[in-house]
């Protein structure tokens, strides 16, 4: 099969965005609005050319090799912004011309219009949209026969063209050679100086070469994000998609509209979104699991049958059966075997916490290995920073932590090991051993006084 090469225009600088980060990078669900364009071509295509201008460095950053680059220094319209990618274009195959604003297009549509495009042998395919309005949109004007003939802009149409619904959504599909062969005719004699990629369908057609057309089901998925509002009702028709696929799929959500799911997250069936709950980056949640409400999951992989209730996890491990919450954090590099228990006010951060363990409430465990069965008292802190460096705890399989103890690492707490409750561990408790580490209670009686204040005074 002949090479599909993909040039996506990512030069302009999104003024109307009022932003110092370059439009195509704004995200929606996960994902820049340049990276939702280049996955919906990421199966069809096989060599991807972007064409940056304003903000190209940053672009570059976050796109690295994964792409090819143009440079388009002078916005002199979009025939322009192709030509700067003439040089990286085989002769042979067939070119996507996309705009990097358009994140709704899937890749199912530019497959389906590649497929379209081939079957048809045309020159160039336009992807078109019957929308409500078309007022300022380039319309498709066709022969009776139903081939088109024309591309007509709003301000050069006719009465009668004006109420034409049909309109060109700026995703082009060539035969390479047509489109090479017709950039070197553009040129920019109008009122604007700009060379327009229009043009070239307008060169195809007066040469007697075919023009096709795919026509969108959905219109929506043409919306470009020009500015901030856009941006939103980009990323509320996402949403709607990501959790339209999810409940077809077998998720429970109580509430779509407040379920906040990015395009990467994968969920299992019989699996419970609570409302107000936001899965992040390539999160994955296995079968039967209850997320929420009022719960933040990023870059998380979860086993199934867990609870998760009112907390927030970033980059961490769940095996299955395990509860979390209410109002717990996990920090990056948390792992918990399966069955553990993480209640109320308890913070993790880079420790592995063994299966059937317990952390109820109250507490603070980082940089430590906690064994099978251990219980971790309310109030229990894992003091794992002297100032310059994080020190490593250790904790022995069906080890006990009294309530508020402070274990100072480094420090290792043996197999079955027991410290009393108000205890400050600065040194390894051996196998089996009771630890205790408070100073002995003293009661002094009648001075209480000295520190309470007497009815008398308080009246006073």
């Amino acid at each position: 099969m002949e090479k599909v090469t993909t040039v996506v225009l990512a030069a302009g600088e999104g003024k109307r965005m009022k932003s110092q980060t370059p439009k195509v990078l704004h995200r929606i669900c996960g994902r820049s609005l340049l990276g939702h364009v280049l996955a919906a071509v990421e199966k069809a295509s096989q060599q991807k050319i972007v064409v940056v201008g304003h903000g190209a460095e940053q672009v570059k950053e976050a796109f690295g090799d994964k792409v090819q680059y143009a440079y388009q220094h002078q916005q002199l319209g979009t025939g322009h912004a192709v030509m700067q990618a003439e040089q990286q274009i085989p002769r042979a195959g067939d070119v996507f011309i996309l705009c990097g604003d358009t994140p709704l297009l899937s890749a199912e549509v530019m497959e389906k219009m590649l497929l379209a495009h081939r079957q048809s042998g045309v020159a160039a395919t336009v992807l078109t949209a019957v929308v409500p309005d078309a007022y300022g949109y380039g319309r498709i004007i066709r022969t009776e026969a139903g081939d088109v003939v024309k591309i007509v802009e709003e301000k050069d149409a006719t009465a009668g063209e004006r109420t034409v619904r049909e309109i060109n959504t700026g995703t082009y599909l060539f035969q390479a050679e047509a489109l090479l062969d017709s950039l070197g005719d553009l040129d920019n004699d109008n009122a604007q100086g700009e060379y327009y990629l229009t043009d070239c369908i307008a060169l195809l057609i007066s040469k007697g070469l075919k023009v096709g057309s795919y026509c969108l089901e959905d219109y929506r998925m043409a919306l470009g994000v020009n500015d901030r509002s856009q941006l939103a009702e980009a990323a509320k028709l996402l949403r709607e998609r990501i959790n339209g696929e999810l409940l077809a799929a077998g998720v429970t959500m109580h509430d779509p509209a407040t379920t906040y799911v990015d395009v990467d997250v994968r969920v299992g069936q019989d699996t419970e979104l609570l409302p107000n709950t936001y899965l992040k980056g390539a999160t994955e949640i296995g079968s039967r699991c209850v997320i929420g409400p009022g719960t933040e999951i990023t870059e998380c992989q979860i086993g199934s049958c867990v609870t998760v209730r009112h907390s927030v996890l970033n980059r961490s491990v769940l095996e299955d059966n395990v509860t979390v919450g209410p109002f717990a954090h996990l920090r990056p590099e948390t792992v918990l075997r399966s069955g553990v228990k993480v209640g109320d006010f308890v913070e993790i951060k880079k420790s592995d916490i063994g299966s059937q363990s317990k952390v109820p409430h109250l507490s603070y465990v980082g940089d430590a290995r906690v064994g099978q069965g251990v219980n971790l008292g309310a109030g229990t802190i894992v003091v794992n920073y002297d100032g310059k460096n994080k020190h490593v705890t250790e904790i022995g399989p069906r080890a006990f932590i009294g309530c508020n103890s402070n274990l100072v690492a480094p420090v290792s707490i043996g197999k079955g090991a027991f410290v009393a409750a108000g205890s400050t561990i600065t040194k390894d408790v051996p196998d089996g051993s009771l630890s205790l580490a408070r100073p002995k209670q003293v009661n002094k009686e009648g001075l209480a006084g000295r520190f309470i204040r007497s009815e008398k005074k308080d009246e006073s």
